[in-house]
């Protein structure tokens, strides 16, 4: 079966020629613009991938009854947690195990002999995201400060449906910041009896159905702080092919989780959840871990999320790229360096978080290396001496550099940041504006430059620019004003970066 006319037409936006947007190439990430290059990759490659692999996904659907809930895993810092306890909060009968030991190994055994072929071009690399609705207007902040950074990789934008394609978005803004948007459902819809994806599914998606072979995913409102070129071409990327971020949480997954996939239980875990809002990965090595991670959220909401987090904080998708790729021993590296809230101190003392710190993963691995060296150094000999002294200068104290910021308590909206929130960034107790990230002091200070005026110059721009133009503000009046008048308040004056020594 062809794709129809319609579909192919929806789909001819993001094929024409003028507006397909350069790839980077991998052999030689430093040459210039014009020898970069440049895809047109067919909707037909994508649909015939989705053929392949849709019946996969249901022949191994579990046949039994999903767990059974005695209770919600705890939301435990993992710096605080008891890493031996390993609690069970689902109750499976030997049957439902048999079954899903059944259904995941024949999963596993398909995509190990002859996995379906993803369709992408060779030797490129892009930044993925998804969109849509109240997510583009943050969307277009996250670009335009990727963009601050001089980092020229392309985008992919997929958007659930045709009425989520917002023409003067995706035609005309998205196109001049070097991304494109793509319609999931051209895609899906195009083979009879498709599964239904939810929205909360369409991150595998989007990384499956993108045209680059190195991926940086990351979730519409998180952006990063230097270009992400770097990260592709440098250890742990080169060496592992998988790169995930840490949460705040220790691992709650269900000791029945093992027991199905046929792995033994790390005694004690050695790392935190995880956040996906940035991933890493690369295609070509890591295809079997992309489809077991699909398969996972595809019967996800049943089976598989449950038996993941069990219930802890932001069950979901996050933990099943590093749950696939350890069912496959397919190599994949955790940042070490956990993850740091940013937000201002309130009058009653408290603290009002607002965005996440996420860490550059090169300076991370090699700073996790040398603390490795370190430690071997300073084992004790049978003759109980050090093979050296402790060293003055060593890195236990230092730390990686920040590369991303996860602004997602609420989302900076510019229509809605000032609207009352639990955690309300632009707005203190008093009912004045304050800055929304002020500390911890020694990260503001680590950035090297006021980055929370950057992003407010791209929340004034999008706002005084583009005020009208998103469906998701229709109706909004004055979202241009508001900005424009915070801005002056906070912005108006140096005192900031005298304050903290730029």
């Amino acid at each position: 079966m062809f794709p129809s006319r319609a579909a192919l037409r929806s789909f001819s936006r993001w094929h024409k020629q003028s507006d397909a947007p350069e790839a980077t190439s991998i052999e030689d990430p430093a040459a210039p613009r014009q020898a970069q290059l440049t895809w047109r990759h067919a909707i037909e490659g994508h649909i015939e991938f989705w053929r392949q692999f849709q019946p996969l996904l249901t022949t191994y659907e579990p046949k039994c009854l999903p767990p059974l809930r005695l209770g919600m895993a705890p939301s435990i810092r993992f710096e605080q947690a008891d890493p031996y306890d390993q609690t069970e909060f689902l109750d499976l009968l030997p049957m439902d195990i048999e079954d899903l030991q059944q259904t995941h190994r024949g999963f596993l055994n398909a995509i190990k002999t002859t996995p379906p072929q993803l369709n992408y071009t060779r030797n490129t690399r892009g930044l993925v995201s998804t969109a849509g609705g109240s997510y583009l207007p943050v969307l277009v902040l996250s670009l335009r400060m990727l963009r601050r950074t001089g980092s020229q990789l392309p985008v992919e934008v997929f958007l659930a449906s045709e009425d989520e394609y917002e023409t003067y978005i995706c035609d005309v803004i998205l196109p001049s910041l070097n991304a494109q948007c793509i319609v999931l459902s051209t895609i899906l819809n195009a083979i009879p009896h498709s599964i239904h994806i939810e929205k909360y599914q369409f991150k595998l998606f989007a990384m499956l159905f993108s045209s680059f072979e190195e991926i940086l995913f990351l979730d519409a409102d998180a952006y990063a702080l230097s270009p992400p070129e770097a990260l592709f071409t440098r250890d742990p990327f080169l060496s592992h092919g998988l790169i995930t971020w840490p949460d705040f949480w220790a691992s709650t997954i269900s000791p029945s989780y093992y027991e199905i996939t046929g792995q033994p239980a790390p005694k004690p875990p050695t790392r935190p959840s995880s956040e996906s809002g940035e991933i890493l990965l690369s295609k070509s090595s890591h295809l079997r871990t992309l489809l077991l991670s699909t398969y996972y959220n595809i019967h996800g909401p049943e089976f598989y999320y449950p038996l993941l987090s069990q219930g802890a904080a932001g069950e979901g998708d996050k933990e099943t790229f590093v749950a696939a790729a350890t069912a496959l021993a397919e190599p994949h590296y955790q940042v070490a360096e956990p993850l740091c809230a940013i937000g201002h101190t309130t009058q009653r003392g408290g603290f009002a978080g607002s965005a996440m710190v996420q860490f550059d993963p090169t300076e991370d691995f090699d700073l996790h290396r040398h603390r490795e060296e370190e430690a071997h150094k300073l084992q004790p000999q049978a003759h109980g001496f050090f093979l050296s002294s402790p060293n003055t200068t060593s890195t236990a104290t230092r730390t990686p550099r920040a590369f991303f910021i996860h602004a997602n308590y609420p989302k900076f909206d510019p229509a809605t940041v000032f609207d009352a929130h639990e955690v309300n960034p632009a707005i203190g107790d008093d009912g004045r504006y304050t800055r929304a990230w002020t500390g911890p002091p020694e990260i503001i200070r680590a950035f090297g430059r006021d980055v929370e005026k950057e992003f407010w110059e791209e929340i004034r721009w999008t706002a005084c620019e583009l005020e009208g133009r998103f469906r998701a503000w229709e109706g909004r009046k004055g979202v241009c004003k508001r900005v424009e008048k915070y801005y002056r308040a906070i912005y108006g004056g140096r005192w900031w970066g005298w304050l903290v020594g730029w």
